[in-house]
Protein backbone atom coordinates (compact mmCIF):
# COMPACT_ATOMS: atom_id res chain seq x y z
CA UNK A 1 0.00 0.00 0.00
CA UNK A 2 2.85 2.33 0.91
CA UNK A 3 3.96 1.65 -3.17
CA UNK A 4 0.99 4.56 -3.38
CA UNK A 5 2.32 6.84 -1.78
CA UNK A 6 5.81 7.04 -3.37
CA UNK A 7 6.66 9.89 -5.17
CA UNK A 8 4.01 12.01 -3.52
CA UNK A 9 5.64 13.79 -1.41
CA UNK A 10 8.73 16.00 -2.40
CA UNK A 11 12.26 17.00 -0.45
CA UNK A 12 13.07 20.65 -1.44
CA UNK A 13 16.58 21.84 -1.25
CA UNK A 14 18.96 24.06 -3.47
CA UNK A 15 23.00 23.55 -3.77
CA UNK A 16 24.31 26.76 -5.53
CA UNK A 17 27.26 24.91 -7.24
CA UNK A 18 29.00 28.28 -7.95
CA UNK A 19 28.44 30.02 -4.73
CA UNK A 20 27.77 33.22 -6.72
CA UNK A 21 24.10 32.84 -6.51
CA UNK A 22 22.33 34.93 -4.24
CA UNK A 23 18.50 33.93 -4.72
CA UNK A 24 16.98 31.14 -6.35
CA UNK A 25 13.39 30.49 -6.66
CA UNK A 26 11.75 26.64 -6.23
CA UNK A 27 10.00 26.13 -9.00
CA UNK A 28 11.71 28.47 -10.91
CA UNK A 29 9.05 29.03 -12.96
CA UNK A 30 7.09 30.73 -10.21
CA UNK A 31 4.49 29.15 -7.82
CA UNK A 32 4.08 25.86 -7.81
CA UNK A 33 2.28 22.99 -6.22
CA UNK A 34 4.28 21.89 -3.62
CA UNK A 35 2.62 18.65 -2.10
CA UNK A 36 1.46 19.26 1.83
CA UNK A 37 4.25 17.43 4.36
CA UNK A 38 6.93 17.82 1.86
CA UNK A 39 10.61 18.48 3.50
CA UNK A 40 12.55 21.52 2.71
CA UNK A 41 16.41 21.15 3.69
CA UNK A 42 17.97 24.59 4.38
CA UNK A 43 21.30 24.72 4.91
CA UNK A 44 23.91 26.62 6.55
CA UNK A 45 24.93 30.44 5.32
CA UNK A 46 20.91 30.26 3.98
CA UNK A 47 17.60 31.27 4.47
CA UNK A 48 14.58 29.82 2.73
CA UNK A 49 11.28 32.13 2.69
CA UNK A 50 8.39 30.24 2.37
CA UNK A 51 5.61 31.63 0.52
CA UNK A 52 2.02 30.23 -0.15
CA UNK A 53 -1.18 31.99 -2.04
CA UNK A 54 1.34 34.81 -2.61
CA UNK A 55 2.28 35.65 1.07
CA UNK A 56 5.38 35.08 2.92
CA UNK A 57 4.46 33.11 5.48
CA UNK A 58 7.65 31.76 7.32
CA UNK A 59 11.54 32.43 7.14
CA UNK A 60 13.35 29.02 6.96
CA UNK A 61 16.60 28.71 9.24
CA UNK A 62 19.28 26.08 8.09
CA UNK A 63 17.66 22.78 8.97
CA UNK A 64 14.77 20.42 7.72
CA UNK A 65 11.18 21.97 7.43
CA UNK A 66 7.47 19.47 6.95
CA UNK A 67 6.44 22.33 4.43
CA UNK A 68 2.18 22.75 5.31
CA UNK A 69 0.18 23.48 2.65
CA UNK A 70 -3.69 22.77 1.22
CA UNK A 71 -1.78 20.56 -1.73
CA UNK A 72 -3.17 17.36 0.18
CA UNK A 73 -1.66 14.26 -1.32
CA UNK A 74 -4.40 12.03 -3.22
CA UNK A 75 -6.67 14.81 -3.27
CA UNK A 76 -4.53 17.35 -5.61
CA UNK A 77 -5.73 15.57 -8.55
CA UNK A 78 -9.64 16.36 -7.46
CA UNK A 79 -9.26 19.81 -6.37
CA UNK A 80 -7.59 20.37 -10.05
CA UNK A 81 -10.71 19.72 -11.79
CA UNK A 82 -12.58 22.96 -11.37
CA UNK A 83 -9.73 24.63 -12.03
CA UNK A 84 -8.62 23.20 -15.54
CA UNK A 85 -6.25 20.73 -14.16
CA UNK A 86 -4.02 23.58 -11.90
CA UNK A 87 -4.45 23.39 -8.01
CA UNK A 88 -5.63 26.69 -6.69
CA UNK A 89 -3.50 26.25 -3.88
CA UNK A 90 -0.36 27.97 -4.89
CA UNK A 91 3.23 27.92 -3.16
CA UNK A 92 7.13 28.70 -3.61
CA UNK A 93 10.50 28.67 -1.48
CA UNK A 94 12.84 31.25 -2.33
CA UNK A 95 16.50 30.26 -0.90
CA UNK A 96 18.85 33.20 -0.55
CA UNK A 97 22.53 32.91 0.41
CA UNK A 98 23.43 34.76 3.35
CA UNK A 99 27.24 34.36 2.82
CA UNK A 100 29.44 37.51 2.47
CA UNK A 101 29.97 38.63 -1.31
CA UNK A 102 33.64 40.37 -1.98
CA UNK A 103 35.43 41.76 -3.84
CA UNK A 104 32.29 42.75 -6.37
CA UNK A 105 33.38 45.49 -8.81
CA UNK A 106 31.95 48.44 -9.66
CA UNK A 107 32.43 51.08 -12.04
CA UNK A 108 30.38 54.48 -13.26
CA UNK A 109 29.35 53.49 -17.33
CA UNK A 110 29.69 57.20 -17.84
CA UNK A 111 32.00 59.67 -16.64
CA UNK A 112 31.62 62.10 -13.53
CA UNK A 113 31.53 65.87 -14.02
CA UNK A 114 33.52 67.76 -11.61
CA UNK A 115 34.56 71.28 -11.24
CA UNK A 116 38.47 71.56 -10.45
CA UNK A 117 39.52 74.68 -9.13
CA UNK A 118 43.18 74.38 -11.07
CA UNK A 119 41.69 72.43 -14.53
CA UNK A 120 38.10 73.93 -14.64
CA UNK A 121 35.31 71.45 -15.43
CA UNK A 122 36.78 67.67 -16.15
CA UNK A 123 35.17 64.10 -16.18
CA UNK A 124 36.15 61.31 -13.87
CA UNK A 125 36.28 57.79 -14.44
CA UNK A 126 35.99 55.92 -11.39
CA UNK A 127 35.66 52.13 -10.04
CA UNK A 128 36.22 50.21 -7.44
CA UNK A 129 35.28 47.44 -5.34
CA UNK A 130 32.53 46.80 -2.99
CA UNK A 131 31.40 44.06 -0.42
CA UNK A 132 27.56 42.87 0.98
CA UNK A 133 25.57 40.40 2.86
CA UNK A 134 22.13 39.75 2.99
CA UNK A 135 21.06 41.43 6.50
CA UNK A 136 17.22 40.68 5.94
CA UNK A 137 16.28 38.02 3.56
CA UNK A 138 12.78 38.10 3.55
CA UNK A 139 13.10 42.18 3.56
CA UNK A 140 15.28 41.42 0.15
CA UNK A 141 12.91 39.03 -1.25
CA UNK A 142 9.96 41.41 -0.58
CA UNK A 143 11.77 44.68 -1.91
CA UNK A 144 14.43 43.53 -4.43
CA UNK A 145 12.92 39.78 -5.92
CA UNK A 146 9.68 41.14 -5.91
CA UNK A 147 9.11 44.48 -6.23
CA UNK A 148 12.18 44.69 -8.80
CA UNK A 149 11.73 41.52 -10.45
CA UNK A 150 15.08 40.13 -10.34
CA UNK A 151 16.49 36.67 -9.43
CA UNK A 152 19.43 36.94 -11.83
CA UNK A 153 22.83 37.33 -9.97
CA UNK A 154 24.04 39.75 -12.38
CA UNK A 155 20.64 41.98 -12.53
CA UNK A 156 20.60 42.47 -8.99
CA UNK A 157 24.66 43.38 -8.52
CA UNK A 158 23.99 45.81 -11.38
CA UNK A 159 21.24 47.01 -9.49
CA UNK A 160 23.49 47.57 -6.41
CA UNK A 161 26.06 49.42 -8.47
CA UNK A 162 23.49 51.95 -9.49
CA UNK A 163 23.27 53.08 -6.16
CA UNK A 164 26.57 53.19 -5.35
CA UNK A 165 27.78 55.45 -8.44
CA UNK A 166 24.63 57.55 -7.76
CA UNK A 167 25.51 58.09 -4.53
CA UNK A 168 29.01 58.48 -5.65
CA UNK A 169 27.94 61.64 -7.82
CA UNK A 170 26.60 63.43 -5.48
CA UNK A 171 29.60 62.85 -3.06
CA UNK A 172 32.01 64.36 -5.83
CA UNK A 173 29.78 67.17 -6.79
CA UNK A 174 30.25 68.09 -2.47
CA UNK A 175 34.27 68.09 -3.15
CA UNK A 176 35.91 71.30 -3.15
CA UNK A 177 39.64 69.69 -3.97
CA UNK A 178 41.93 69.46 -6.67
CA UNK A 179 41.92 66.35 -9.13
CA UNK A 180 45.41 65.97 -8.11
CA UNK A 181 44.53 65.56 -4.17
CA UNK A 182 41.80 63.16 -4.97
CA UNK A 183 44.29 60.17 -4.99
CA UNK A 184 45.23 60.93 -1.40
CA UNK A 185 41.84 60.48 -0.44
CA UNK A 186 40.89 57.16 -1.31
CA UNK A 187 39.85 55.61 2.08
CA UNK A 188 38.16 58.95 3.05
CA UNK A 189 35.94 58.61 -0.18
CA UNK A 190 35.44 55.35 0.08
CA UNK A 191 34.00 55.06 3.84
CA UNK A 192 32.18 58.29 3.40
CA UNK A 193 30.33 56.18 -0.07
CA UNK A 194 29.91 53.75 2.19
CA UNK A 195 28.04 55.97 4.65
CA UNK A 196 25.92 57.70 2.01
CA UNK A 197 24.88 54.07 0.49
CA UNK A 198 24.07 52.32 3.76
CA UNK A 199 20.87 53.91 4.40
CA UNK A 200 19.73 52.88 0.69
CA UNK A 201 20.93 49.21 1.09
CA UNK A 202 19.21 48.98 4.32
CA UNK A 203 15.90 49.92 2.51
CA UNK A 204 16.54 46.78 0.77
CA UNK A 205 17.57 44.37 3.48
CA UNK A 206 20.93 44.26 2.78
CA UNK A 207 24.50 45.10 4.83
CA UNK A 208 26.99 46.78 2.60
CA UNK A 209 30.50 45.71 4.32
CA UNK A 210 32.90 47.25 2.49
CA UNK A 211 33.44 50.19 -0.29
CA UNK A 212 36.47 50.65 -2.01
CA UNK A 213 37.55 53.06 -4.91
CA UNK A 214 40.71 51.83 -6.73
CA UNK A 215 40.99 54.39 -9.41
CA UNK A 216 39.68 57.75 -10.21
CA UNK A 217 40.51 58.55 -13.86
CA UNK A 218 40.83 62.11 -15.82
CA UNK A 219 40.45 61.98 -19.77
CA UNK A 220 43.85 62.07 -21.70
CA UNK A 221 43.76 65.95 -22.48
CA UNK A 222 43.40 66.67 -18.59
CA UNK A 223 46.66 63.55 -17.99
CA UNK A 224 48.77 65.42 -20.58
CA UNK A 225 47.95 69.27 -19.08
CA UNK A 226 49.28 67.20 -15.39
CA UNK A 227 52.53 66.34 -17.06
CA UNK A 228 52.91 69.67 -18.57
CA UNK A 229 51.98 71.40 -15.22
CA UNK A 230 54.68 68.51 -13.73
CA UNK A 231 57.31 69.23 -16.28
CA UNK A 232 56.93 73.14 -15.77
CA UNK A 233 57.59 72.51 -11.82
CA UNK A 234 60.98 70.78 -12.66
CA UNK A 235 62.16 73.58 -14.92
CA UNK A 236 61.48 75.99 -11.97
CA UNK A 237 61.71 79.63 -13.19
CA UNK A 238 60.00 79.51 -16.88
CA UNK A 239 61.04 83.08 -17.82
CA UNK A 240 64.68 82.19 -17.34
CA UNK A 241 64.42 78.94 -19.23
CA UNK A 242 62.74 80.33 -21.58
CA UNK A 243 65.62 83.24 -22.53
CA UNK A 244 67.83 80.50 -22.19
CA UNK A 245 66.36 78.18 -24.81
CA UNK A 246 65.65 81.28 -26.97
CA UNK A 247 69.46 82.44 -26.83
CA UNK A 248 70.83 79.12 -27.85
CA UNK A 249 68.78 78.49 -30.49
CA UNK A 250 69.63 82.19 -31.78
CA UNK A 251 73.09 80.90 -31.99
CA UNK A 252 72.51 77.24 -33.63
CA UNK A 253 70.39 79.33 -36.07
CA UNK A 254 73.59 81.78 -36.60
CA UNK A 255 76.05 78.65 -36.79
CA UNK A 256 73.81 77.08 -39.27
CA UNK A 257 74.38 79.52 -41.83
CA UNK A 258 70.89 80.73 -42.16
CA UNK A 259 69.58 77.14 -42.85
CA UNK A 260 68.48 77.16 -38.79
CA UNK A 261 66.94 73.86 -38.65
CA UNK A 262 67.67 73.75 -34.86
CA UNK A 263 64.17 75.69 -33.66
CA UNK A 264 62.07 73.28 -35.75
CA UNK A 265 63.52 70.53 -34.39
CA UNK A 266 63.66 72.30 -30.78
CA UNK A 267 59.95 72.75 -31.43
CA UNK A 268 60.07 76.69 -30.49
CA UNK A 269 57.73 78.50 -32.25
CA UNK A 270 57.56 82.34 -32.07
CA UNK A 271 53.83 82.35 -32.64
CA UNK A 272 53.24 79.96 -29.50
CA UNK A 273 52.53 83.34 -27.38
CA UNK A 274 53.74 86.34 -25.97
CA UNK A 275 55.64 84.73 -23.39
CA UNK A 276 58.04 83.17 -25.81
CA UNK A 277 57.79 86.41 -27.89
CA UNK A 278 59.33 88.61 -24.56
CA UNK A 279 61.98 85.69 -24.17
CA UNK A 280 62.91 86.23 -27.97
CA UNK A 281 63.19 89.85 -27.68
CA UNK A 282 65.24 89.48 -24.43
CA UNK A 283 67.89 87.21 -26.57
CA UNK A 284 67.91 89.51 -29.41
CA UNK A 285 68.33 92.31 -28.00
CA UNK A 286 71.25 90.64 -25.99
CA UNK A 287 72.86 89.62 -29.47
CA UNK A 288 72.33 93.98 -30.65
CA UNK A 289 73.94 94.78 -27.43
CA UNK A 290 75.91 92.17 -25.46
CA UNK A 291 75.60 91.43 -22.45
CA UNK A 292 76.78 92.56 -18.76
CA UNK A 293 80.22 93.16 -18.60
CA UNK A 294 81.49 93.62 -22.31
CA UNK A 295 79.06 96.30 -22.68
CA UNK A 296 80.31 98.37 -20.30
CA UNK A 297 84.21 97.62 -21.63
CA UNK A 298 83.48 97.62 -24.94
CA UNK A 299 82.24 101.50 -26.50
CA UNK A 300 78.81 100.16 -29.01
CA UNK A 301 79.87 101.33 -32.57
CA UNK A 302 76.21 102.13 -33.61
CA UNK A 303 75.43 102.71 -37.57
CA UNK A 304 72.75 101.41 -39.72
CA UNK A 305 74.91 98.65 -41.57
CA UNK A 306 73.48 96.75 -38.24
CA UNK A 307 69.66 96.51 -39.11
CA UNK A 308 70.09 94.30 -42.32
CA UNK A 309 71.44 91.87 -39.91
CA UNK A 310 69.16 92.33 -37.46
CA UNK A 311 65.80 91.93 -39.53
CA UNK A 312 67.51 89.33 -41.85
CA UNK A 313 67.31 86.91 -38.20
CA UNK A 314 64.13 87.78 -37.83
CA UNK A 315 62.84 87.04 -41.10
CA UNK A 316 65.14 83.68 -40.28
CA UNK A 317 63.07 82.87 -37.41
CA UNK A 318 59.71 83.55 -39.20
CA UNK A 319 60.68 80.77 -42.39
CA UNK A 320 61.26 78.86 -39.48
CA UNK A 321 57.95 78.31 -37.78
CA UNK A 322 55.90 75.29 -38.01
CA UNK A 323 52.79 76.77 -37.01
CA UNK A 324 52.20 79.35 -39.85
CA UNK A 325 51.66 78.58 -43.36
CA UNK A 326 54.06 78.92 -45.95
CA UNK A 327 51.75 82.28 -46.95
CA UNK A 328 51.84 83.95 -43.54
CA UNK A 329 55.68 83.44 -43.61
CA UNK A 330 55.78 85.36 -46.86
CA UNK A 331 53.26 88.13 -46.18
CA UNK A 332 55.76 88.44 -42.52
CA UNK A 333 59.02 88.63 -44.42
CA UNK A 334 56.86 90.69 -46.93
CA UNK A 335 56.05 93.13 -44.14
CA UNK A 336 59.76 93.01 -42.41
CA UNK A 337 61.83 93.83 -45.52
CA UNK A 338 58.86 96.93 -45.88
CA UNK A 339 59.83 98.12 -43.05
CA UNK A 340 63.65 98.06 -43.16
CA UNK A 341 62.98 99.81 -46.62
CA UNK A 342 61.83 102.86 -44.79
CA UNK A 343 64.34 102.46 -41.92
CA UNK A 344 66.99 102.60 -44.84
CA UNK A 345 65.54 105.29 -47.03
CA UNK A 346 67.10 108.77 -47.13
CA UNK A 347 63.41 110.05 -48.60
CA UNK A 348 61.19 107.99 -45.46
CA UNK A 349 59.75 110.12 -42.57
CA UNK A 350 58.95 109.21 -39.34
CA UNK A 351 55.34 108.91 -40.38
CA UNK A 352 56.31 106.44 -43.05
CA UNK A 353 58.06 103.94 -40.61
CA UNK A 354 55.06 104.18 -37.92
CA UNK A 355 52.73 103.22 -41.01
CA UNK A 356 55.33 100.16 -41.83
CA UNK A 357 55.48 99.22 -38.06
CA UNK A 358 52.20 99.21 -37.24
CA UNK A 359 51.09 97.09 -40.50
CA UNK A 360 53.14 94.62 -39.74
CA UNK A 361 52.39 94.00 -35.87
CA UNK A 362 49.01 94.52 -37.29
CA UNK A 363 49.14 91.42 -39.09
CA UNK A 364 51.79 89.15 -36.99
CA UNK A 365 50.88 90.50 -33.17
CA UNK A 366 53.37 88.47 -31.84
CA UNK A 367 56.38 90.41 -33.78
CA UNK A 368 55.53 92.99 -31.17
CA UNK A 369 58.42 92.16 -28.86
CA UNK A 370 61.15 90.65 -30.96
CA UNK A 371 60.56 94.21 -32.99
CA UNK A 372 60.24 96.04 -29.91
CA UNK A 373 63.69 94.88 -28.88
CA UNK A 374 65.20 95.08 -31.98
CA UNK A 375 64.29 98.64 -32.28
CA UNK A 376 65.96 99.53 -29.12
CA UNK A 377 69.28 98.58 -29.83
CA UNK A 378 71.65 101.83 -30.53
CA UNK A 379 71.92 101.06 -34.44
CA UNK A 380 68.15 101.41 -35.11
CA UNK A 381 68.07 104.30 -32.13
CA UNK A 382 70.53 106.36 -34.22
CA UNK A 383 68.79 105.76 -37.46
CA UNK A 384 65.14 106.73 -35.65
CA UNK A 385 66.78 109.90 -34.62
CA UNK A 386 67.89 110.60 -38.22
CA UNK A 387 64.63 110.20 -39.66
CA UNK A 388 63.15 112.21 -37.05
CA UNK A 389 65.03 114.91 -37.45
CA UNK A 390 64.54 114.29 -41.17
CA UNK A 391 61.12 114.85 -40.97
CA UNK A 392 61.14 118.49 -38.90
Amino acid sequence: MFDKFRGVLEVIEYLDPTGQEIVHRVPEEGSGEIRMGSQCVVRENQAAIFFRDGRALDMLGPGRHTLTTLNIPLLTNYLKIPFGSKSPFRSEVVFVNLKDYVDLPWKAPKSIPYRDAEFGMVRLETEGKFAFQVGRPQLFVNQVVGTQGLFNTRDILHYMQSILVSRLSDLVGELKISILDLAAMYDELGAALRAKAAEDFEALGLLIKAVYITSINVPPEVEKAIDERASMGAIGDMNTYMQFKAARALGDAAKAGGEGGSFAGMGIGMGAGMGLGSAMASAIGQSFQGGGQAQQTQPQVAGSEDLPDGFAQLKQLVRQQLTLSDSDKQAAVVALDELLKQLLSDSSTIDDVKQARSTLISQFPWLTQPLKSLLSTPAALQVLGQITARSF
